[in-house]
C-alpha cells in the first residue's frame, strides 16, 4: 500500500490509520505494524461495486474517503439502501470472526478510497489482544440499532414521516449549518433517497416539492436541500408514532 501524504501516523502506511478506526483503536504500535502489511487499499469509482450479495465475506472494509452504499434488492427487483457509509465507517466486522457470504451489495456512491483487512491477518493478532473482539461486538450492536431504526422507518404508515425521517437522518453525513438553516449537500440521487425510504422516486420528488411549498425545506438544486424548519420535520416524524 502506498503512503498517503496527508497521513501522519507511521503505523498506518496509507490513508486509513488503523489506530484511529474505532473498531481497532485498541491496537498497540507493534500490533498495528504487524497487520499493516496485510491491509490493502483500492479506489472504487462512482457506481463501481465493491462486492455483490453472495460473494465470500472474508474481510473488513474501511471507508477512507468518499461514500459507499450497502443495498439489497426486493422480491420485486427494487433497490433498497440499507446504509450509507462515509469516511471512517466500516463494514464486515463479523467477517473477521467467521468467514461467510455477503447478504448485500456494496456500491460506491462517489469516488471512494477503501482499505481492506483480511480475516487471516486479523486472526494473527486477536489471540494476543482479545479486547478487539469486544469492540467488534460493540460496533455490531450499534449497527443492529441502526437496522432497527431502518425497519421502523419503513413500517411507518405516513409517507410524510418517512421523508421527514430521511431528511433528518441525512444531516450528520451531509448537513452544514448556515444562517438560513441546515444545508444538505447530497451525493445521493432522488432515486437513492426513495430507495432509502422504501418509496418510489416519483413519490419522493412529489413529497419534497410539497415540503418546499409548506416551508419545511427549500429545494436549492437537485443535490442541495435547505432544511428551514427542523422542528416541523421532527413533529412530522413524532406524529407518526402517536
Amino acid at each position: 500500500m502506498s503512503r498517503c501524504p496527508q497521513c501522519r501516523c507511521e503505523t498506518c502506511q496509507g490513508p486509513t490509520c488503523l489506530n484511529k478506526t474505532p473498531l481497532l483503536s485498541n491496537l498497540t504500535r507493534e500490533e498495528a505494524d504487524k497487520i499493516s502489511a496485510g491491509v490493502s487499499s483500492k479506489v472504487f469509482h462512482k457506481g463501481e461495486t465493491l462486492f455483490h450479495a453472495g460473494d465470500t465475506a472474508d474481510r473488513l472494509y474501511i471507508v477512507c474517503s468518499g461514500k459507499v452504499k450497502l443495498l439489497k434488492h426486493t422480491a420485486e427487483g427494487k433497490e433498497q439502501i440499507l446504509y450509507i457509509l462515509k469516511a471512517g465507517d466500516f463494514f464486515g466486522a463479523f467477517n473477521l470472526l467467521k468467514e461467510d457470504r455477503f447478504d448485500c451489495t456494496a456500491e460506491a456512491l462517489t469516488d471512494s478510497l477503501v482499505s481492506m483487512l483480511k480475516k487471516s491477518e486479523f486472526d494473527r493478532i486477536i489471540l494476543s489482544n482479545p479486547e478487539i473482539t469486544l469492540k467488534v461486538f460493540e460496533k455490531a450492536y450499534e449497527r443492529i440499532i441502526k437496522l432497527e431504526t431502518l425497519i421502523e422507518r419503513l413500517s411507518t404508515a405516513s409517507l410524510d414521516a418517512r421523508v421527514a425521517g430521511l431528511l433528518l437522518s441525512l444531516i450528520p453525513d451531509f448537513g452544514t449549518h448556515t444562517p438560513e438553516g441546515t444545508l444538505l449537500k447530497l451525493s445521493i440521487s432522488r432515486e437513492d433517497m426513495g430507495s432509502y425510504s422504501g418509496i418510489a422516486r416519483e413519490t419522493m420528488s412529489r413529497k419534497l416539492h410539497l415540503f418546499d411549498e409548506l416551508g419545511y425545506i427549500q429545494l436549492k438544486s437537485t443535490r442541495q436541500i435547505l432544511i428551514k424548519d427542523l422542528a416541523g420535520l421532527q413533529s412530522l416524524l413524532h406524529e407518526s408514532h402517536e
